[in-house]
């Protein structure tokens, strides 16, 4: 590592403009280093594992600890959460009178697994209950008048939203007409003034003060089935009966952990740490058969999750039957659950090839936008768009131009359009949807800091451009001002082996609020480099010392950093990316996800 910046940050290797057109910078201060070298001593790890774990903040009296997360010693008491004794005591009423529960769940990955979490539960007790997961395109996002008078004729007598239902207020007033109770348990932003419901259970709440905001709604469902369990213990139902497996359903909240998200902390990252292994167990015939039919070679990772399994789980509420993915996660018939995983199969390539078509009249209208006058947040639409695909769009479009994006569905006929929006690092977008919902821009909207939707008219589409200049150009500005890449140490292809792969997953799952160690790999010769699959780059890296080292740069071809790798064959490039395990037919081997790369001759001494 060489040069000063900042002071206290030195630049990696010269690289001052790489093929991403970062600066590659240490993720270390003058202190973290400090802690670093104090870890690496006390703890007797290679001094790699001791950097990565300065590098995210843990201290070295909580190092020890933090190498093993664990549910008992992270897991707050759930009534610290508003209204969770209260939703507690109403769902255990419920149970004892035997009554029928319906579920009703967002059409995402978090939604599919928390009404799985809570279906799960509740089948576990003998309670019947009903999961309605709403169409996408017809019934909108949330609940609605005609679902929740069809659940209440079906006998159900009491409903539980969850992952939606804290801005539905036309929807349970038409719950409390036809005579149904309702407990939602969400966890997006709200505002002061709340719907009905016997309890709202949301760590974002603006009167809750759990500071577990962070949590997905899988991860509130599952504090709720903790308060509801310790309810009905209290209430004597388990002295001549088992009391249901709670951690058995952690592989479901990691799964929905990682696909919303949300920051990998805390509780969060020791609910993926532990769901992980449940779901190495196999014990949910669904994800089990997901696993097979997606490929995932070995233990699952959050990588697996995130870019495996989600979108799998999600084509169904995408382009086909929103309730595919809840029905695959709660069957107990085998040939069920590999006839729905197969069918996902089936609509996640649909969903890609949609999504492709639509990317590609996205980034052109993008482009134009940028050239022009470059605003802090894109905002693209068409009639022709899928409303189950906009949020993938909009993602794609926030990582090739930095910034937020939103992509929008319009219905021609009624020249209305729903969209998705995706945000980076430091832009609270949530908050300014909720700001235009409250000025009158747009028709309905919300959603949390990195991801929103929206309801909008066609003729309000320059008013919304003009808002979002207005309200987000200087967070905007601020969060691209450095377009650095954080590294947090040097290795090479000899020194990146199979057991320090392991040792540094200890310090993970990494995912979001919880970042993927990167490394920077020096003057390595490109041995091998090739497009394979859609758009991949697959390579083979060699060091001096005679290592070699698998790599491969997910999407590359035909962007800059791809062309690079592309064009070095047999030269060397000084390479940064992340460690992944490769499992094939039970051998381990190491492999580099390449994010960044840059000539050496191009690099300050």
């Amino acid at each position: 590592m060489t040069g000063m910046d900042e002071g206290t940050r030195r630049t990696v290797l010269g690289v001052v403009r790489s093929a991403g057109e970062r600066i590659w910078q240490e993720r270390l201060d003058r202190r973290q280093a400090s802690v670093a070298m104090a870890i690496t001593q006390r703890l007797g790890v290679p001094e790699v594992v001791g950097r990565v774990l300065a590098g995210r903040d843990v201290p070295l009296d909580a190092a020890t600890a933090f190498l093993d997360p664990t549910i008992k010693s992270l897991m707050p008491d759930p009534s610290v959460v508003q209204d969770m004794e209260a939703g507690a005591a109403r769902a255990a009423d419920a149970v004892l009178a035997g009554d029928e529960i319906a579920i009703f769940g967002d059409y995402d990955v978090d939604g599919a697994t928390s009404s799985a979490v809570l279906s799960r539960y509740f089948s576990a007790l003998g309670v019947s209950c009903r999961i309605h997961i709403p169409d996408r395109i017809i019934e909108g996002y949330g609940p609605n008048g005609p679902a929740i008078r069809a659940l209440k004729d079906a006998g159900a007598g009491l409903l539980i939203c969850v992952d939606c239902g804290s801005t539905s207020f036309e929807a349970l007033e038409e719950a409390a007409a036809v005579g149904l109770e309702t407990l939602v348990i969400d966890h997006h932003q709200v505002g002061e003034t709340l719907p009905r419901a016997h309890a709202l259970i949301n760590p974002n709440r603006q009167d809750d003060l759990s500071g577990l905001g962070h949590l997905a709604a899988v991860g509130v469902a599952f504090l709720f089935i903790v308060a509801l369990n310790r309810e009905l213990r209290r209430r004597g139902v388990f002295r001549q009966r088992r009391e249901p497996d709670l951690l058995a359903l952690l592989d479901l909240v990691a799964v929905g952990t990682v696909c919303d998200v949300v920051p990998l902390k805390g509780l969060n990252r020791a609910f993926v740490r532990k769901g992980l292994l449940a779901l190495h167990a196999r014990g949910n015939i669904g994800l089990a058969a997901l696993c097979d039919t997606a490929r995932v070679n070995g233990p699952a990772t959050p990588y697996h999750l995130g870019f495996l399994i989600g979108p799998r789980i999600n084509a169904g509420g995408r382009i086909g039957d929103a309730a595919l993915g809840a029905r695959l996660l709660t069957t107990l018939d085998g040939d069920e659950a590999r006839s729905i995983s197969e069918t996902l199969e089936r609509l996640n390539g649909e969903r890609q090839a949609i999504e492709a078509i639509m990317l590609e009249e996205a980034d052109a209208a993008a482009l134009i936008a940028v050239e022009r006058n470059d605003p802090p947040v894109l905002v693209s639409g068409s009639d022709g768009w899928h409303p189950g695909v906009v949020g993938l769009v909009a993602s794609r479009l926030k990582e090739r131009y930095r910034r937020p994006a939103f992509a929008i569905a319009f219905d021609e006929r009624r020249g209305v359009g729903t969209g998705s929006g995706r945000s980076i690092p430091g832009v609270d977008l949530g908050g300014a949807v909720r700001k235009a919902v409250d000025l009158g821009i747009l028709e309905k909207g919300g959603g949390h800091a990195m991801a929103a939707g929206l309801t909008v008219a066609r003729d309000r589409m320059t008013e919304l451009e003009e808002f979002f200049r207005a309200e987000l150009s200087d967070e905007v500005a601020a969060a691209r001002a450095g377009n650095t890449l954080k590294v947090d140490g040097v290795l090479t292809a000899s020194a990146a082996s199979v057991d320090l792969l392991h040792l540094l997953e200890d310090a993970g799952p990494f995912g979001a609020g919880h970042s993927e160690p990167v490394f920077a790999f020096p003057a390595h010769r490109v041995k091998f480099a090739d497009v394979v699959g859609k758009g991949h780059v697959r390579l083979t890296l060699g060091d001096g010392a005679g290592g070699s080292l698998k790599a491969i740069a997910f999407k590359a071809e035909q962007t800059p950093l791809g062309e690079m790798l592309l064009s070095k064959r047999g030269q060397t490039l000084h390479l940064a990316g992340s460690l992944s395990l490769d499992t094939w037919q039970g051998r381990e081997q190491v492999q580099v996800r390449v994010i960044d790369a840059a000539d050496p001759r191009t690099c300050r001494p």
